[in-house]
């Protein structure tokens, strides 16, 4: 007798083939829910960990949420984030500039009141423990086909060795072959004209001075656009001003005009907590490095000037006692934000790694700068030289061993490549030469890399292409091992970071990471992006230990070179190394400020005599963070140490 099912036994069978084509068309969405919920579950188990650390969110107040570009860490304890205009050019044209100071300790922030568009300046950490600010942005850049008026480059002349001059913005320069008329958009010192005389002779040679302004057309439309050289009358200018004042400008059209720097300068005060103008730049920088000398003074190098170029190798020294800026007596090139880090003796030594603007075979060389005498010695062996532009550069810990470390890397401006190379050179070796080191976790540009205070050094995010395109952020973090040269995955960050990131080391060990600016919202790059406001907080495996070492905040906060300090410790047996760390200033993949210095010391029974190396160029003056760490690893939170200034440290 042929098998018939019973009614129910067909609705069962009906019900279960439902189920299963249901599973099967949720399949996907089901296994992303088991896996994420997993995944979640994974990363919080205490072994987890203690292997890789963890990540958490900051809660920031939406008052306090900003697009932050610039941070550092200051000696309060606190970290100052700067936004500017955000990279958003409507808070540009409103002069909505932002900075916000928040305390890591008890999470809570303020808002300071900024004066300038700071959006892609430089700074750098004072000797006194005030951050120094300069440059920043002028004018946001337009697209050939977004510029609405001509405009360009005008040279401003003046034959009157006598009298200098100053011209508003908004004046108007008309020209005498073409009678086409522009206004200049911002206010131009023209100096006196330069005189000489022959001492045989004793005539008088009148060389004229020049300045540059830039200018627009009065009015929209192709007709006002010029295509060839031609001098031009000043407004308003009366007698002998007629003559000896002039415009000069070549084509002013509607070619693409880049971002513009400013000069102004200012000191933020942590303990005031408020910015302080200072003397202006001599030269206006838009993506400055500034790079702290072995005396205190600051080093400005490149950035876009007032006109959208490249500063032409003009470089100049912040002196924080006079509170003044110097050029430096001869030119060197650099494209913008250049990795410029104090080396032994006091020279610079120049990663390669820059970011952003200037032409793709100038001033990209690794190398060796003597201030002094202005030489520059090329380091080879670099690989991937092509792909330097949003590399990562880090002194590796200690800094005594004089051994850098480039990460990562892209190809310059918006090309596609990056690269997963890394590449460390030892300045200490007769002949140094760059060699690779451990491969990164991905091809990525705009890597974040951070000095921990156990002599390892932890990377995170990036992106395979520039800022994110193709949905290209990377979700990957890893931390290396100077020592052995080798690095380890650890937790994955919970967001993608690429251009307008940065990550800094904290008092008690932590790691922050913050900002990203990525071009599209999606991976088929069809939506424009958004600024990711998020700030997270990384907690490494050495805190997941069972205990770490501390230290009395009772020696004095001020010690010299060669000085000698003595820390009160109920673990002097079990501290192993002894660090003074520099507190970092990060934007735009550049932290040159972050250092850190292996210290000699002394157990005894209940405490830790410690010695401040005696070298300037190694302990440049400024605030440490010391701190002890045990045999594991496992470090102190960071007691704050003031080097000051010696009077008998060479200039460079």
């Amino acid at each position: 007798m042929k098998y018939r099912p019973s009614r129910r036994t067909r609705r069962f069978g009906i019900g279960a083939a439902a189920v299963f084509v249901l599973a099967g068309m949720n399949g996907p969405a089901l296994y992303r829910f088991s896996s994420d919920k997993y995944q979640r579950y994974k990363i919080n188990q205490p072994e987890y960990k203690a292997r890789n650390g963890h990540w958490a969110v900051v809660n920031i107040p939406e008052e306090y949420r900003i697009n932050t570009i610039h941070a550092a860490l200051l000696h309060t304890g606190k970290v100052l984030l700067v936004a500017g205009s955000g990279n958003n050019a409507k808070n540009f044209a409103a002069k909505s500039f932002r900075s916000v100071l928040w305390d890591p300790e008890t999470n809570t922030f303020k808002n300071i009141p900024t004066p300038e568009d700071l959006f892609c300046a430089g700074h750098s950490q004072l000797p006194d423990g005030k951050l120094l600010v300069a440059g920043g942005t002028q004018r946001y850049e337009k697209l050939k086909g977004d510029v609405e008026k001509a405009g360009g480059l005008m040279f401003v002349h003046n034959e009157n060795p006598d009298k200098p001059k100053t011209f508003p913005s908004g004046t108007r320069f008309t020209g005498k072959e073409n009678g086409k008329t522009f206004e200049s958009k911002d206010p131009v010192l023209v100096p006196r004209a330069k005189k000489t005389q022959n001492d045989k002779t004793g005539k008088v040679t009148v060389t004229a001075s020049t300045a540059r302004v830039y200018v627009e057309a009065l009015r929209r439309g192709a007709r006002y656009q010029t295509g060839t050289e031609d001098n031009y009358r000043i407004a308003g200018l009366r007698g002998k001003d007629r003559q000896n004042f002039y415009g000069i400008a070549q084509k002013l059209s509607f070619d693409k005009k880049d971002f513009q720097g400013i000069r102004d300068a200012y000191e933020f005060d942590p303990v005031a907590e408020r910015y302080v103008p200072v003397d202006p730049m001599n030269e206006a920088r838009w993506y400055p490095t500034l790079t702290t000398l072995q005396d205190g003074r600051v080093l400005s190098v490149s950035g876009l000037d007032e006109i959208g170029q490249v500063v032409p190798g003009k470089n100049e020294v912040y002196d924080p006692k006079a509170k003044k800026w110097k050029y430096l007596p001869k030119k060197r090139f650099f494209p913008t934000y250049p990795a410029l880090f104090l080396a032994e003796g006091g020279k610079i030594f120049y990663t390669g790694s820059n970011a952003g603007y200037g032409p793709a075979d100038k001033g990209r060389t690794p190398g060796l700068w003597d201030l002094k005498t202005n030489a520059f010695k090329a380091v080879p062996g670099i690989s991937d030289p092509d792909a330097l532009e949003t590399s990562m550069s880090v002194l590796l810990p200690p800094a005594q061993r004089q051994r850098y470390m480039v990460l990562g890397g892209g190809g310059v401006g918006e090309d596609p490549k990056s690269t997963a190379k890394t590449r460390i050179v030892d300045l200490s070796e007769d002949r140094p030469r760059f060699h690779d080191g451990p491969k990164l976790y991905s091809e990525v540009r705009y890597p974040s890399s951070v000095i921990l205070p156990d002599d390892t050094v932890l990377t995170t995010n990036g992106s395979g292409d520039y800022r994110g395109r193709d949905g290209s952020n990377v979700l990957r973090a890893e931390i290396y091992d100077a020592r052995s040269n080798t690095a380890r995955g650890v937790a994955d960050p919970l967001v993608g970071r690429n251009y307008h990131s940065g990550a800094l080391l904290l008092p008690d060990g932590r790691v922050m990471t913050f900002g990203s600016d990525s071009l599209f919202g999606d991976d088929a790059n069809t939506k424009p992006g958004t600024f990711q406001q998020q700030i997270d907080l990384y907690t490494p495996p050495y805190l997941f230990r069972d205990a770490r070492p501390k230290l009395t905040d009772t020696a004095p906060r001020t010690l010299k070179r060669g000085a000698k300090a003595t820390y009160r410790t109920p673990h002097a047996s079990a501290i192993e190394r002894v660090r003074l760390i520099r507190p970092g200033s990060f934007t735009h993949v550049t932290n040159v400020e972050q250092r850190s210095i292996a210290l000699d010391f002394v157990r005894s029974k209940d405490s830790v005599t410690v010695r401040i190396p005696k070298d300037s160029s190694l302990v440049p003056p400024g605030w440490y963070m010391l701190t002890a760490a045990d045999e594991e690893g496992t470090p102190s939170k960071a007691v704050w140490v003031k080097v000051p200034a010696s009077k008998d440290t060479p200039e460079p």
